[in-house]
């Protein structure tokens, strides 16, 4: 079942939203010049597959940059303060923003500016359990319109497993990233460990960043940044979008849990996507080692 042309247009590999509900979202022309974006020393880039801790990411590196957000004195969106690459939904001058530059993509290694490769500007690359990226992309498409609804799981499940999704596929996506990693400046997380330890999380990512708070800051900083608080927070909750009206039809973040695909797939399903997974990623188990059966 191939996916709707409405919905996704496919580009070098890559599946990108089309536009057609916030126009000239992006373009495969844009795309392309991407390549030669000047990329400075302190750029920091999230890079994330659909689903894996995105939006959350996002708000805790703000929290850490911008003590106006810490505050509760700057009143700007995540949208605006970490925006997204390939996606420009501003129109935003990225070109003449002062540094510090924090931006988000769901781009592949190959697709990334070239000088990000020069290993200045830091890249913090976040994964998920599959199966609960699965599930929770799942539920999304059923309230954005920007995806297309799939009512059933197990059509969605084949669709997801080879690929023909937003962002492609989840095992190329992680592959990828975790295979040239050599090219990067490149911090791994896993959406797990975030979950289960928000502060050490917090100060992993300060230490790669080089970024020095002081107690009060990273309590704060980890306090402002658990998932009720950001679902909550109007400057943190794409719900709130001044386009959401139109992109999203009920909450855009879901429950967060870990393990939350035991309540979803069935164990023939469970078992086709261990097959799939075990085949395609058994000689990366030392980068993500995980058991898919398991929650971290």
């Amino acid at each position: 079942m191939e996916p709707s042309e409405e919905f996704l247009f496919r580009h070098k590999g890559f599946y990108f939203h089309p536009g057609h509900v916030t126009p000239d979202i992006t373009t495969p022309e844009y795309i392309d010049s991407l390549e030669d974006f000047e990329i400075r020393d302190s750029d920091v880039f999230v890079v994330t597959y659909p689903k894996s801790g995105t939006v959350w990411t996002q708000n805790i590196l703000s929290l850490i940059y911008h003590e106006g957000h810490r505050d509760g004195t700057e009143n700007i969106k995540i949208i605006d303060r970490v925006p997204w690459l390939e996606y420009n939904i501003h129109n935003m001058d990225y070109v003449h923003c002062p540094s510090l530059r924090l931006f988000a993509t769901h781009l592949p290694y190959y697709l990334v500016p070239r000088d990000l490769k020069n290993r200045r500007a830091k890249v913090i690359y976040v994964a998920r359990n599959p199966k609960d990226v699965a599930v929770s992309y799942f539920h999304f498409s059923s309230i954005s319109v920007l995806l297309e609804t799939i009512p059933d799981f197990n059509v969605f499940l084949e669709r997801f497993l080879a690929g023909k999704v937003l962002a492609g596929s989840w095992l190329d996506h992680i592959r990828g990233w975790s295979t040239h990693k050599d090219d990067f400046n490149i911090l791994f997380l896993t959406y797990e460990e975030m979950k289960k330890n928000l502060r050490g999380a917090v100060l992993k990512i300060c230490k790669f960043l080089g970024k020095q708070l002081n107690e009060k800051e990273l309590d704060m900083v980890v306090e402002k940044a658990t998932f009720d608080q950001i679902k909550t927070d109007p400057r943190a909750n794409y719900d709130l979008w001044q386009i959401a009206s139109t992109v999203i039809k009920g909450h855009f973040l879901h429950k967060g849990t870990v393990g939350d695909w035991k309540n979803t797939m069935t164990v023939a399903q469970n078992e086709r996507f261990d097959h799939v997974f075990k085949e395609k990623m058994k000689d990366l188990s030392s980068t993500f080692n995980w058991a898919t059966n398991d929650d971290i």
